[in-house]
């Protein structure tokens, strides 16, 4: 399956198929001049065998014209050192300007690679291979990068889409059950938005509860309508300078404000994205925009895939200094605007984009933590 985009002027093209790319595949997707030119494969240590089944590193490898650049796993690696470490493999490797970054791994790979690339020599062509259901789902399409910051998710990015991008079903059915819930979490986030939650599945029962060869049909379908559904999104709020765009963060806000607080690394993207999710439905409800209805049916699947979603998560101990802290967090975030906390809150259908002035934010504090005795 191919999927086509253009993200502000920039043609951006996905694949959905069983295996990895190989390198002459990617190479003949990507239309480049008839020399090839020199590129960087960039995975972690748990991805290495992706990268050299698609040709980069052992005895595949494009002789001269390659480099194998291996950092390493997890959130905690999303920093500036894994940047220049990239970028010097690159400036070693002798990339200029006409060379390919190819990163291969899930969102926290994708993310530096796509980063890096954007800023290497102000720009260098980029392609993903995206291995996790989380990356597929949301992190590899739309051309936002980022790093961590100050304890920030993505607090330092760029927007720099892909010219092609790869999602290898294969790749799902090795992940831990921790990776496949976590990405579950998105696909469940974009059914929400969507105009029609059949695109993703037709009944409860038809929904994936497991990573398993058998599923790939399945999985295949919800991941077209996932990468559709955002496609369309991006392609009419590219730099997220309107409304539409920020509608994709849905239960990102409660979400990254949690792991603020309790640690970048110490929950999946996808359980404080459930978790988020589930907040604003219950702010929402407060709100009058929710309809108590809808709320409990969001909430009542995120619960049949044993995300947590009641009010105080277990992680952030309901305790003033705690509060404090994580509404600090919510302040923080990049869709903010004007001094006014800003939220994706799922309406009758689909979601909106709803701005909170100070004396409501009690509101967003009880959703977050309940009531307090």
């Amino acid at each position: 399956m191919r999927l086509d985009f253009i993200f502000n002027g920039i043609p951006s093209c996905v694949f959905i198929q069983r295996d990895t790319p190989t390198v002459a595949g990617i190479m003949g997707a990507l239309e480049l001049p008839a020399a090839p030119p020199r590129v960087l494969a960039i995975c972690d240590t748990n991805t290495k065998t992706f990268a050299e089944a698609a040709g980069f590193g052992g005895g595949r490898m494009i002789a001269e014209n390659s480099a194998l650049c291996v950092l390493e796993p997890g959130e905690t690696a999303k920093n500036w050192a894994s940047v220049e470490t990239v970028l010097r493999a690159a400036h070693n490797a002798g990339l200029g300007r006409d060379g390919l970054f190819v990163g291969i791994g899930g969102g926290v790979i994708t993310d530096i690679a796509a980063f890096a690339a954007s800023i290497y020599m102000r720009g260098t062509h980029l392609a993903l291979i995206s291995t996790t259901l989380l990356g597929m789902a949301d992190a590899a399409v739309g051309g936002k990068t980022g790093i961590d910051l100050f304890g920030i998710k993505n607090f330092a990015g760029t927007f720099y889409p892909a010219r092609a991008i790869w999602m290898p079903l294969s790749t799902v059915s090795t992940l831990p059950p921790a990776q496949w819930k976590s990405g579950m979490a998105e696909i469940i986030k974009a059914a929400i938005l969507s105009d029609d939650e059949k695109d993703f599945w037709n009944s409860k029962t038809a929904f994936p509860m497991r990573a398993d060869d058998t599923l790939l049909p399945q999985l295949e379908k919800m991941l077209v309508a996932a990468v559709r559904l955002k496609g369309r999104i991006v392609e009419s709020d590219p730099l997220e300078t309107g409304a539409e765009r920020a509608l994709l963060n849905l239960g990102h806000t409660f979400g990254h404000a949690l792991e603020a607080c309790v640690g970048l690394s110490k929950l999946t993207h996808g359980e404080a994205v459930a978790w988020g999710i589930a907040r604003a439905c219950e702010l929402g409800v407060m709100l009058g925009i929710t309809p108590a209805e809808r709320a409990r049916a969001i909430i009542a699947l995120l619960d049949s895939f044993g995300y947590n979603t009641a009010a105080g998560h277990p992680a952030l101990p309901r305790a003033e200094n705690n509060q404090v802290s994580f509404m600090k967090a919510l302040s923080a975030d990049k869709k903010n605007k004007d001094g006014k906390m800003r939220f994706v809150i799922p309406s009758q259908k689909g979601a909106v984009l709803v701005s909170l002035m100070p004396e409501q934010h009690p509101l967003v504090c009880r959703s977050a933590f309940g009531a307090w005795e």
